[in-house]
């Protein structure tokens, strides 16, 4: 079972889940959940190989899917489930091969399909840490900015770094072997028939026109939105536009 962070009381709706994307983890969406938990229970998993959760030998969408699946069963049986990017990916196959599962989809900057990028320099960056000389998470960053330019990326990146036990929280051996998965999409045949939005940052070219038909086979009902002003990060970026569109989504 992943590790989870549960904000909110309510057990009369189903609750919402949240899956954060790749070298995220639960207490990124922290925030966001606690605000959107007045009117709903929250529930922020960290996803396999990330975080507190379980590291595995495996980073494939099934398997992340299965992983939600768990989760939704522990929570009850049905969720309305948020993904961005890599949780967004996996979302969508949770969606696709366990619809009964899920009640409403919001889908954060990221479509079903294989992208020619790599994330495999940020994986190269933090390997380039020498561990044994961090006693401060600003020795961390002094390293990794040789590497590293923009100081928010390396921010992010350092949230996984346990700086008492010198150790990343994630599983970079096979996060680097399976990032051919990661940035990928399985192939899939199913239909999700829910209530689905794709909510996109205006400065990000994740989701693009050319993906639409594609959307549309797989998530008949998709709507498609963007926050203006937002890249990629758009809930870390503009994370009241995101908690008011989220909000709006789905309790409509």
């Amino acid at each position: 079972m992943l590790e989870m962070q549960t904000y909110g009381t309510d057990t009369v709706q189903p609750p919402v889940l949240i899956a954060h994307g790749l070298f995220g983890s639960a207490r990124n969406w922290g925030v966001i959940a606690k605000r959107m938990s007045t009117t709903r229970r929250v529930v922020c998993v960290d996803m396999r190989n990330h975080g507190e959760s379980a590291w595995a030998n495996s980073h494939s969408y099934p398997d992340l899917a299965d992983d939600l699946a768990n989760v939704v069963t522990a929570l009850g049986g049905t969720a309305d489930v948020i993904g961005h990017s890599m949780g967004g990916k996996a979302a969508m196959v949770f969606a696709l091969t366990r619809p009964d599962m899920v009640r409403r989809l919001l889908v954060a900057d990221i479509a079903p399909v294989a992208y020619a990028h790599s994330q495999q320099s940020m994986i190269t960056a933090m390997r380039s840490i020498d561990l044994s000389r961090v006693e401060t998470r600003g020795d961390a960053d002094r390293q990794l900015a040789q590497a590293v330019d923009e100081p928010s990326v390396r921010a992010f990146l350092l949230q996984s770094l346990d700086v008492k036990a010198r150790k990343w929280r994630l599983n970079l051996d096979v996060l680097e072997r399976d990032m051919h998965l990661i940035v990928g999409f399985p192939d899939m045949h199913g239909q999700f028939t829910g209530p689905t939005l794709f909510l996109s940052g205006a400065l990000s070219d994740y989701v693009l026109p050319e993906h639409r038909p594609i959307i549309k086979n797989q998530f008949p009902k998709a709507r498609h939105a963007k926050i203006p002003q937002a890249g990629h990060w758009l809930h870390a970026e503009r994370p009241r536009e995101f908690e008011a569109s989220a909000q709006a989504f789905l309790s409509a």
